[in-house]
């Protein structure tokens, strides 16, 4: 009787086991080999674009289209200086075009946006009008205290229209953001653009509703052998929560834009490939719920 009674408790606790084994996550390393060159046919959502006025004539919109179709760029979030240039993108390929409202206008720039007199009606009367789906992509350069009644109103217009906010920053204005409105969603521009991963980790670990896009990083994350340790490490632990961009802030970018897209595949392509498309596109489709795929390609 005793040693019926021990084995089915052992059976259970096996039972028990395998049910808790079975229900762990698994880990980015278990997802398969590196993807490698196959990254090539996977659709890439461009997390970080501007469409500025100096690129308007070299650059007219049918030409950003063709750089993404060349790209294999399905989809781009777009925001612009001023914000006209987003509107006439997304107005020639709705399809492919996710805009968010930039607050740079007229004598409004990166140094003086958040205490500019008008900001916030001029910011609600564009949210009105057009279809954005973020406020951003804009700079905090430092804690100033005369910036926070904007930077409030910003952060609970965005939880009330339920959009995001792309922010410029190091990694003490994020957390400012996240004080102001706990229930704001942000896309870290640049992973903290200069922030190590020792940081950049911590603040996606503490935040679930922080995003990062991989502009600019692209170079430490190849820093490696193929890649920066540390950089593999924080990629593989938040794949769900990253995506890549080109930040065409400068007309440099645009020349170059069909390199920067194949540099961003090159370090997507040591990593598995449910990672890989996590960060390719999969990401995007979740956040902005779009369909996200190659079928894109040619269309507006």
């Amino acid at each position: 009787m005793g040693s019926t009674k021990d084995q089915t408790m052992k059976t259970l606790a096996t039972a028990l086991l395998m049910i808790c084994v079975t229900s762990l996550p698994v880990s980015a390393d278990d997802a398969g080999p590196p993807i490698g060159d196959a990254i090539k046919s996977v659709p890439i959502f461009d997390a970080h674009v501007h469409y500025k006025e100096p690129a308007w004539s070299p650059y007219p919109v049918e030409t950003v289209i063709g750089l993404m179709d060349k790209s294999g760029v399905a989809m781009a979030l777009v925001s612009s200086t001023p914000d006209d240039g987003t509107i006439m993108l997304w107005e020639h390929a709705p399809g492919r075009i996710v805009p968010e409202l930039r607050p740079y206008h007229g004598a409004a720039g990166s140094s003086n946006w958040a205490q500019f007199p008008g900001m916030y009606d001029y910011l609600k009367q564009r949210l009105d009008k057009y279809p954005h789906e973020g406020i951003g992509e804009f700079h905090i350069h430092s804690i100033d205290p005369n910036d926070r009644p904007l930077l409030t109103q910003v952060a609970k217009l965005a939880v009330e229209r339920q959009i995001i906010i792309h922010v410029h920053s190091g990694a003490a204005p994020v957390k400012l953001l996240y004080d102001l409105e706990p229930g704001l969603t942000i896309i870290w521009a640049h992973a903290g653009m200069s922030e190590p991963p020792s940081v950049v980790g911590p603040m996606l670990d503490s935040y679930p509703t922080l995003h990062a896009d991989m502009s600019y990083r692209e170079g430490d994350i190849l820093r490696g052998n193929p890649i920066d340790p540390a950089w593999r490490a924080l990629i593989l632990k938040h794949a769900d929560r990253l995506m890549v961009g080109t930040d065409t802030w400068v007309n440099g970018q645009w020349d170059n834009y069909q390199g920067l897209i194949a540099e961003n595949r090159e370090w997507l392509s040591h990593f598995p490939r449910e990672v890989a498309e996590q960060i390719a596109f999969r990401n995007a489709e979740r956040l902005f719920k779009r369909k996200i795929s190659m079928d894109l390609i040619g269309t507006k």
